[in-house]
C-alpha cells in the first residue's frame, strides 16, 4: 500500500470569487470533518492548507483569512469517527467555544477541540495555525479523560507544551523530505509531546476533578507508563509504590470512566502500536512479552479490540 503523498496543497488561489467560499468550506471537510463557515468576504477570500499524514496522527499548516468555522448537531449526526483537533495559532489570537465555555488563545498557546461535540472557532484577522489531528482512541490511551481538558488554553512558552510545539513546526518542515518510518516517528513524538503537556497541565474550574485528585492520577499514570514491561504489576503493587490505598486506587479510576488495569492494558497496546511502526523488525511474540501479555494470541485479540485491525497489518502498512 503506497503511503499519501506528503504534504497534500489546498489552496483557493486558482478559484473563481464567487466559488471560493466553497472551495475552502470543501478543502476543510476533506481535511478534518463537516463544518459550516462564515465568511468576511466571500469572494475576496484566500487560504491555504498543507496536509501531511504522520502515522496515526495528521499535521496541517492553514493560511488564511479571517473566518469563522461552526461544528453543528446536524454534522454530528452523520460522523463516522471521533477526533480532537489541537491548534496552534502563529499569527492573531483565535477564539473558540464549546461545552459552555469560551477562550481566546493567543499565540503562544495551545487549544483541544472536541469534534464530536458542537464548537464555534474564528480568528478576526488573517492568521497562520498549525492542526494536529488526534483519534480519541490514541490520545485516551495516553490521557486521562482528555474531554475535561477541551476549550482551555495551554501555556506553550515553556516545557513540554514548548517542545510539543516546537515538534510541531519541525515536523511541518521536514516530513515531505523523510522517509515513511520517519514520518512515522515523527507522529509518535508529537503525540507524546503532546502528552507529556496535558498530562502536566492542572486544569482548573468548578468542572474539572480537585487538585488532589488530579495529582494522584498523574502520579500514576505517569508510574504506568514507566513500568508498562512489568508482567507483575496489579493493583496491589501499584497502589503500594504510589502510596495510596487500593480502595483508593480503585475510586480513582472509576470516576475516569475506567478501570487501572484497562488503563495499563491502553498503554501497553499504545507501546506495541509505536513498535510496530518503527523501524524494528522484532516477532510479534517477544513484543507481547515485553510488553506483559501472557502471549502473542492474547496481545493480537486485545489489540484487534482496540484498533479494529491486527498487529500484522499496522507492521505491513507502515512498511
Amino acid at each position: 500500500m503506497q503511503p499519501p503523498r506528503n504534504p497534500q496543497m489546498h489552496t483557493t488561489a486558482q478559484t473563481v470569487g464567487p466559488k471560493r467560499a466553497a472551495r475552502w468550506t470543501e478543502i476543510i471537510g476533506q481535511t478534518y470533518f463537516p463544518l459550516h463557515l462564515d465568511f468576511r468576504d466571500p469572494e475576496r477570500f484566500t487560504g491555504t492548507l498543507r496536509h501531511w499524514s504522520l502515522g496515526g496522527v495528521a499535521l496541517s499548516r492553514l493560511t488564511s483569512d479571517a473566518v469563522r468555522y461552526t461544528r453543528r448537531k446536524s454534522h454530528l449526526r452523520v460522523a463516522e469517527g471521533e477526533d480532537y483537533l489541537v491548534t496552534i495559532p502563529r499569527h492573531t489570537p483565535v477564539s473558540f467555544q464549546q461545552m459552555g465555555r469560551e477562550v481566546t488563545c493567543d499565540p503562544g498557546g495551545f487549544i483541544i477541540e472536541r469534534g464530536d461535540a458542537p464548537y464555534r472557532f474564528s480568528y478576526a484577522r488573517p492568521n497562520d495555525l498549525f492542526v494536529l489531528k488526534v483519534t480519541k482512541e490514541d490520545l485516551s490511551a495516553r490521557v486521562a479523560n482528555p474531554d475535561r481538558l477541551c476549550a482551555r488554553v495551554f501555556d506553550a512558552t515553556r516545557g513540554s507544551a514548548q517542545l510539543f510545539t516546537s515538534m510541531a513546526a519541525l515536523a511541518q518542515e521536514s516530513g515531505a523530505d523523510v522517509g515513511v518510518a520517519a514520518q512515522n516517528a515523527l507522529g509518535r513524538q508529537l503525540l507524546t509531546f503532546l502528552a507529556l503537556a496535558l498530562n502536566e497541565a492542572t486544569p482548573t474550574g468548578e468542572e474539572a476533578m480537585s487538585a488532589v485528585r488530579a495529582a494522584h492520577l498523574a502520579r500514576i499514570d505517569r508510574f504506568l507508563r514507566d513500568n508498562i514491561e512489568d508482567a507483575d504489576l496489579d493493583p496491589d503493587s501499584i497502589a503500594a509504590q504510589c502510596g495510596i490505598s487500593k480502595r483508593y486506587l480503585h475510586e480513582l479510576y472509576r470516576a475516569s470512566g475506567r478501570t487501572v488495569l484497562q488503563r495499563l492494558r491502553d498503554y501497553r497496546l499504545a507501546a506495541v502500536h509505536d513498535d510496530l511502526t518503527s523501524l524494528r523488525q522484532e516477532p510479534l511474540s517477544r513484543i507481547a512479552y515485553r510488553y506483559g501479555f501472557a502471549d502473542q494470541a492474547q496481545m493480537s485479540r486485545l489489540f484487534r479490540a482496540k484498533y479494529g485491525t491486527t498487529p500484522t497489518a499496522v507492521r505491513q502498512g507502515s512498511r
